[in-house]
């Protein structure tokens, strides 16, 4: 899918002057994501690899357990006002249907959750306990992938306006990189490709995102098995809480040599 990117009339204003131009904005549009004809929640997300998305998202809440949990995954009939498609219904029929209460608003996986009962709600639902002290990473492999990410931000490049997540191996090797308006979604893209290319639980690979690490990005990596999260920006409380809770590693203030290492520093190589 080829919109994620569209063009709107701006006025720029500079000390030399003021121009009417167009800019071109990340799109942001609605995703109904659908049971067996269900309905099961919105999200506001930036249109492409929604295939990846839903997975990711339904593994990630522990609605399935592998990509072989799906048998169809297909876009309904949602029509814009020209009458044509506008691929923002999908509809996932399941091996075995589960009992599904819908969620009739935009997704946040820790709504309605706050403190203890968080870090419960996720130790129950935890598939893969994270390896301990494994893998072992470089302090300066974690210092490049900031870098790494952000070279690989071509969406970013023309719209500045996306988050992007990326899964790497333990050397800092790029398997997977994916932007989105949502960063929580980037995630679940990216935990998705993960699942589809029987890449789950990823106890190997590390996780970086571009923007800070709240509560419902720590829940998606230790859900995926992935032992060690970095992120440009700061930490919440709470996902320090369920980092050292689940034995993740979280990494916040990556930026070049300095970091600021929350939980889990026995995996560091110093």
């Amino acid at each position: 899918m080829s919109r994620v990117t569209a063009r709107r009339r701006t006025l720029r204003i500079s000390p030399t002057g003021t121009i009417t131009r167009p800019d071109t904005l990340a799109v942001e549009e609605p995703l109904e994501i659908r049971t067996g004809g269900q309905s099961l929640t919105v999200t506001m997300r930036t249109p492409g690899a929604d295939i990846d998305l839903v997975h990711g998202f339904l593994y990630a809440e522990g609605i399935i357990d592998s990509a072989e949990d799906i048998v169809t995954a297909r876009y309904c009939a949602g029509t814009d006002e020209n009458g044509q498609n506008t691929y923002n219904v999908l509809d996932v029929q399941l091996r075995t249907p589960v009992p599904i209460t819908p969620r009739p608003f935009l997704t946040n996986s820790s709504c309605g959750l706050c403190g203890k009962t968080a870090l419960d709600e996720v130790r129950t639902r935890l598939r893969h306990p994270l390896p301990a002290a494994t893998p072992r990473v470089e302090i300066d492999t974690l210092a490049k992938l900031p870098d790494e990410l952000r070279s690989r931000q071509q969406v970013f490049d023309a719209t500045g306006g996306l988050h992007a997540a990326g899964l790497f191996t333990a050397d800092g090797t790029a398997l997977a990189v994916r932007e989105d308006i949502g960063r929580h979604n980037a995630v679940d893209k990216l935990i998705g490709w993960a699942l589809r290319e029987n890449r789950l639980p990823a106890h190997d690979l590390l996780l970086m995102v571009s923007g800070r690490a709240s509560f419902e990005l720590v829940q998606k990596a230790a859900m995926a098995g992935i032992p060690l999260l970095g992120a440009v920006s700061a930490p919440s409380s709470l996902a320090v809480d369920l980092a050292a809770d689940t034995g993740l590693t979280l990494v916040g203030f990556l930026r070049g040599a300095t970091m600021n290492v929350y939980t889990g520093e026995d995996r560091l190589n110093c």
